[in-house]
């Protein structure tokens, strides 16, 4: 049976990935109503997607039985959403970031998670199936002891979430050193559609060096590098027996022999397969690392993953295992913030355990 969600802020871009995956797995998720403040937007959003649209949470809640609700809202207004849901014991899967900044990640704390408040977040990147793959090649111990991570694919905390997944820590102390190269880099698409004109345009590109003791995390990007027709993305996770660096594997084996391998995506609906088209999974040599739980959906990674995050917060709500806690968005988020700080001091900043940690 489809489990059933709720989603606050049905008018905005990130809402709109919810609506598509559910439509594209009718099976396993059904959209329970949305709130769009707007009623031009709400009646736009009805003719669209075919779902009901409410313009307050209480409306919401008289008329639908959603089994979580997805606040997908700027940041300034997911809080007062939050606590009314927490409120009602509802489960709540949050957007990131959860608060702007670290007064509000500790606000959030108390009155949520101290309140037994049941929540997660949708950070999807660890999700993606590149790196699901590489998560399950670094579990199973072919790498040995994973000992650095350099992350170049999105900004802050988003690659603080895989640096942290990678490296294996939770909410260490940790020493960080980063600086800032301003220079010049064509235009590139943007969230709203591609280049219209050719032109340079300033840009930074951020380097941080977080050293957790026995294991070290660089953070590499320039801005908008993920969107880039010019920059490429680069995550590499090096252990005491081996490396990824990207698609390609390195392992020296205990009888001294050395494996060169590939993360080989398997898409279905190439050539003369006939099968429909489709990510099928991806292969290390001759073993699956991963397989597209959504397959035959035709979905591409980043739906994928959101996807994911749908269906863990599904089980979580039947008292499945949390996958991205408040509390491990609150230190992503956090560790993006010192990284900033440290960028514009120029210091080497320690980022101590904070109240949040477990």
């Amino acid at each position: 049976m489809a489990v059933k969600f709720s989603i606050i802020g049905g008018a905005g871009f990130r809402a709109q990935y919810y609506l598509r995956i559910a439509q594209a797995l009718p099976d396993r998720f059904q959209v329970s109503g949305m709130v769009v403040r707007d009623e031009n937007k709400g009646k736009e959003m009805e003719n669209k997607w075919g779902v009901a649209t409410y313009r307050t949470l209480e409306q919401l809640l008289e008329n639908e039985e959603p089994d979580f609700v997805v606040v997908s809202v700027n940041v300034a207004h997911s809080l007062e959403y939050l606590l009314k849901l927490a409120e009602r014991g509802i489960p709540a899967l949050g957007e990131t970031p959860p608060a702007s900044d670290l007064h509000g990640l500790e606000l959030l704390h108390e009155k949520l998670t101290m309140n037994g408040a049941r929540i997660q977040i949708a950070e999807q990147y660890h999700l993606y199936p590149a790196q699901e793959a590489r998560l399950a090649l670094i579990q199973s111990g072919r790498l040995g002891k994973i000992t650095e991570a350099t992350v170049s694919i999105s900004q802050f905390y988003h690659a603080i979430s895989l640096m942290r997944k990678m490296l294996g820590v939770t909410f260490e102390e940790v020493k960080i050193r980063a600086m800032r190269f301003e220079t010049q880099l064509l235009n590139g698409p943007t969230r709203g559609g591609p280049p219209t004109e050719d032109k340079l345009i300033p840009t930074n590109r951020d380097i941080a060096w977080l050293d957790f003791g026995d294991r070290l995390g660089i953070y590499d990007f320039t801005k908008d590098q993920h969107r880039s027709w010019i920059r490429s993305n680069h995550l590499s996770v090096r252990g005491e027996r081996g490396e990824i660096f990207d698609n390609r594997v390195l392992i020296q084996q205990e009888d001294c022999q050395q494996l060169q391998l590939e993360l080989k995506r398997i898409n279905k609906g190439e050539l003369e397969n006939a099968e429909g088209y489709f990510l099928k999974g991806i292969m290390c040599g001759e073993r699956w690392i991963y397989e597209n739980p959504f397959a035959p959906a035709r979905l591409y990674d980043d739906e994928i993953a959101i996807a994911n995050c749908l269906q863990k917060m599904a089980d979580y709500t039947m008292g499945g295992p949390s996958f991205y806690s408040l509390e491990e968005a609150s230190q992503d988020h956090y560790l993006g913030l010192m990284i900033e700080q440290a960028i514009l001091s120029g210091e080497t900043l320690t980022a101590k355990p904070q109240r949040w940690a477990r």
